[in-house]
Order: C-alpha cells, then sequence, then structure tokens
C-alpha cells in the first residue's frame, strides 16, 4: 500500500467535523442544540475554533429584512473554500430554508442540503444522500415531521436549558412570517415536558426556559386554558431546579392566573417579556394585534402589583405601514410610561408573503430612521435610570461562560441576576474564582444603560458552588477526553451586544 494510500485511508478514518451557525430567535438556538445533538449521534464531532468544519449548517432566520443578504453572503465567502477542500458540505435550515428552498439552490448551487423548520431530524440523512449521490437534496415538510424535543440534543450550556412547549403560531399579525414557516401551534403534553425539565436538572442544569412562539396560549389544543400557569407552578415542584424563566408571551392572552403563578412560585423569575410592538391603537389594529395600548399597561400594573421587582421588557416596531407622526408619538408615551428595562427595537420592513408588505403608505425609510433613533434615545434613557437604582443592592448573580468585550482589560467575568440582567464583576484578590453554573452573592456598585458591574470587596463576595458548576467541570473534562475542542456555539443575533464566546477565569 502507497503512503498516498495509507494518507487517504488515515484521514477518512478521522470522525467528521461540524459547525452551527445560528441566526435569529430563541427558538432557533434550541432548534440548533438539536442539529447539534443529531450530528454528534451520527458521529460528527464539533471543530475546532482555528479550523475549517467538514460541514457548516446555517440555521436561518427569515424575520429580518437583512437575513437573506447575510446568508448569501457567508455562502458566497465559503465557495472558494469549499471548492478547494473536496468532502466538505454545507447546509442551510431554518425558517430562510422553509421560505426560499429553490432561491438558496438557484443562487448558492454550491450548498448540499437546504432543509426545512419541520424536518431537522432529516438533517443527518440528507448530508449521507448528498454525498452518496453528489447532488445537491432539498426536503422541505408542510407540517411537522417530529417534535424537535424528542431529537438528540447538544446543549450550549450545561448550566442552563431551553425546552419547547409548543411549536408554531395561530396568531395573524400582519406584519409576521412565521406562521406560514412554523405552522399552527401544536403543544406538547405536560407530562413530556416536565420529564424534560427534569432530566435537564438531573445532567446538571439550574435554570429552564420555556419556549412557545406564544406561551400563555399553551393548553388550547388539548382543552385547558389555564395549562400554562398550571406548568409554571409544577416547575416549581422541581427539586434542584432554581431559575424558570419564559418566553414570549402574547399580551391579549396574558391572564391573571400566570401573574399569580409567577408571583406564587419562587423559582419562577421576576422577569417578563412582554412584546408591545406599538403604543398606537390605530397601528395595533392594523397589524391585527388583538389588544390596546391601555389593556397592554394595565397588565404591566398588575404584574407589578404582584410581583414589585419585576423586569419588564419588549419589541417594538417602528415605521410600520400607515404610522403617522401622531401614532409614533403614542409609542413613545406608552414607552415612557411601561419603564421596560430594555426593548428590542426594530425598524419595519417589507417582508414578502406578509399581508403588510402589500399596504399602502409604506413609510419612507428616512422617517423611520429618525423615529427609530428617537425611540432608541428614550429607551436608553429609561433604561439607564432603571439601572442605577440598582445601584447599592445586593444580587445573585448565575455566572455565565460568556464575559463581556473589555473583560480581558478589566479582569470581570459576566452573570445574570435573578430579574436577568447582565452584571460584570470581579473577584476579590484572595476569593475564590467561580465556575459558569457557579451563583455568587455581591453588590452593584456602577450602572450603564445596558449593563451593571459589582466590584466588591473580600467581605461583600459570597461564593456558592452548585450542581451545575459540577456539570460544568465534567463537561470540561470530558471535552478534553476526546481529543477535539468543544467551542460554545457562535455569538447569535439577539440584539444583545456581542460577545466573545469565552470563558477565561481570572484574566
Amino acid at each position: 500500500m502507497t503512503n498516498d494510500l495509507k494518507t487517504e485511508e488515515a484521514v477518512a478514518a478521522q470522525p467528521r467535523t461540524y459547525q452551527v451557525r445560528t441566526f435569529g430567535c430563541q427558538m432557533n438556538v434550541h432548534d440548533s442544540e438539536r442539529m447539534s445533538g443529531l450530528l454528534e449521534a451520527s458521529g460528527y464531532v464539533p471543530a475546532a475554533e482555528d479550523s475549517t468544519p467538514d460541514l457548516i449548517v446555517f440555521n436561518t432566520c427569515a424575520v429580518r429584512e437583512n437575513a437573506d443578504n447575510k446568508l448569501y453572503g457567508n455562502l458566497g465567502q465559503l465557495a472558494p473554500i469549499k471548492r478547494e477542500r473536496p468532502g466538505m458540505q454545507i447546509a442551510v435550515g431554518g425558517c430562510l430554508a422553509q421560505k426560499d428552498q429553490e432561491t438558496i439552490i438557484q443562487k448558492a448551487p454550491w450548498v448540499d442540503v437546504v432543509f426545512g423548520t419541520h424536518n431537522i431530524g432529516s438533517l443527518p440523512t440528507l448530508l449521507e444522500r448528498a454525498r452518496h449521490n453528489n447532488e445537491a437534496q432539498a426536503e422541505l415538510l408542510e407540517s411537522l415531521e417530529v417534535f424537535p424535543s424528542t431529537l438528540p440534543t447538544k446543549r450550549d450550556h450545561v448550566y442552563s436549558g431551553w425546552v419547547s412547549i409548543s411549536v408554531g403560531c395561530n396568531n395573524t399579525c400582519t406584519f409576521c412570517i412565521v406562521p406560514s414557516l412554523r405552522g399552527k401551534e401544536e403543544d406538547r403534553r405536560p407530562g413530556e415536558i416536565l420529564a424534560e425539565v427534569q432530566a435537564l436538572v438531573d445532567d446538571g442544569a439550574i435554570e429552564v426556559t420555556l419556549l412557545g412562539q406564544n406561551v400563555n396560549s399553551y393548553g388550547v389544543g388539548f382543552g385547558d386554558r389555564q395549562a400554562f400557569s398550571k406548568l409554571l407552578r409544577a416547575c416549581g415542584e422541581i427539586e434542584g431546579l432554581e431559575r424558570v424563566r419564559f418566553t414570549s408571551p402574547h399580551p391579549a392572552m396574558f391572564t391573571d392566573d400566570v401573574i399569580d403563578a409567577m408571583a406564587e412560585t419562587p423559582n419562577v423569575m421576576p422577569v417578563l417579556h412582554m412584546p408591545l410592538q406599538s403604543g398606537s391603537d390605530k397601528v395595533l389594529k392594523a397589524m391585527r394585534r388583538s389588544y390596546r395600548s391601555k389593556k397592554f399597561l394595565g397588565i404591566l400594573d398588575k404584574v407589578r402589583e404582584r410581583i414589585p421587582d419585576a423586569v419588564i421588557t419588549t419589541d417594538i416596531i417602528v415605521g410600520f405601514p400607515g404610522e403617522t407622526e401622531e401614532d409614533f408619538q403614542e409609542t413613545l408615551r406608552v414607552v415612557e410610561e411601561a419603564r421596560f428595562s430594555s426593548a428590542f427595537t426594530f425598524q419595519y420592513s417589507i417582508r414578502p408573503g406578509t399581508p403588510a408588505a402589500t399596504m399602502p403608505n409604506q413609510v419612507p425609510k428616512a422617517v423611520v430612521q429618525e423615529r427609530y433613533e428617537r425611540l432608541i434615545a428614550l429607551q436608553d434613557r429609561i433604561a439607564g435610570e432603571e439601572n442605577r437604582k440598582q445601584l447599592g443592592k445586593t444580587v445573585e448573580l448565575m455566572v455565565t461562560a460568556e464575559s463581556g468585550r473589555k473583560a480581558e482589560e478589566t479582569g470581570r467575568l459576566s452573570g445574570r441576576a435573578r430579574d436577568q440582567r447582565l452584571v460584570h464583576f470581579t473577584v476579590p484578590e484572595g476569593c475564590e474564582v467561580p465556575r459558569p453554573g457557579d451563583l455568587v452573592t455581591l453588590p452593584i456598585t456602577e450602572a450603564g444603560s445596558f449593563h451593571l458591574i459589582s466590584d466588591p470587596t473580600p467581605d461583600q463576595y459570597s461564593l456558592r458552588r452548585s450542581r451545575a458548576g459540577d456539570a460544568w467541570d465534567r463537561s470540561q473534562a470530558d471535552s478534553c477526553g476526546t481529543g477535539t475542542t468543544q467551542v460554545p456555539g457562535s455569538p447569535v443575533s439577539l440584539g444583545f451586544p456581542s460577545f466573545k464566546p469565552s470563558y477565561k477565569p481570572g484574566i
């Protein structure tokens, strides 16, 4: 046997490496964990951070205007790399794939696999078929093939996890393309959800986020309109589960029993993401959002009455078709009154296939931009004022694996408070450095619009080592033992400031 043949056999015997690049919402982040789990169950291993993977999977979003530009830009950069690397594969999944299957194949014929939101489980088979047939494979289903939570999972972090309680959406918001891409809402049975939560806790997680396009409509499919509040209370009975979060509810269906469950279940965190979209009743009607600003603000009042320290965040769209200056002023009024701790703000953009795309009176881009800047300025001011109210307060943080942009300069680690506020903190000299998943208690010493800072003295700092921190240690040991480099997932464009996906204690 020649040396060349031996080299080829050695290369063929190596496990194929992969990387999943995620864009979009928390549902996409969770789907990417499923994709990673499927690939690893099929023998793939995570690619080292400084290497070119054998497989790159794009999990796409179709909500934002530049989603397709971002995808095709990435695919264009990979084309020459793929030509020089025989056997390399590229797959495109997610919402944009569900919407634009033929377009992707036409614009980027070097893509090997296109799959949709309903058949994530087909990914390994499609990759193998594309390799065997030496031609692109595209497979999209109009309805769910298998509920994603039944698939193998490779979680980004062992200390926390996502759990889908439903997929799809029954609303008909005129700006949103999600229902046509994700389908009608399908609810999981409570027992299945709680079993998955318990499995995560058994594996070391101390925080779980319940996911759904509209979590508080959960249970309608099996005839229990209070199913979501009951689910929250049941999560409160799981020993070892310290933090429960959920996203996203819909104001039209947000009921008092959910507020009561939040207030009365100790491990349900005092944070609520409540999408406003617009403060103008006229615009809300055009959006087919079945609530009005008075009802929205009334919900916030009820939440704060029952949970005085609740932090409320939101989504807002600026420049929806027909929005006038008076309509925009109504949005500013509601934002001022609501006192959101943060807001995901979006400039309206036409999404083909949505009713809003063909509405008259599209707002000029320059007007949208100017209004957007005014809204950002207002929300930044409010966020800064709300954060400054935290000065001097003592908070408990769950330490995360991600550090801030200036971590190497400041030596600060990062964590999330119970109310989800981001805190960068220093470990006092002589004190034990926490692991991701551990909990630290310390005072807030500085406040900005987007984060808090704590530089405690030794007597102000306390560390509680947790099962989640132990799980982190085990995951790092397992990673080292495989001979591959396990790196956290790619940064996700959720509207947060970007961060470097690494953990460097004590820098």
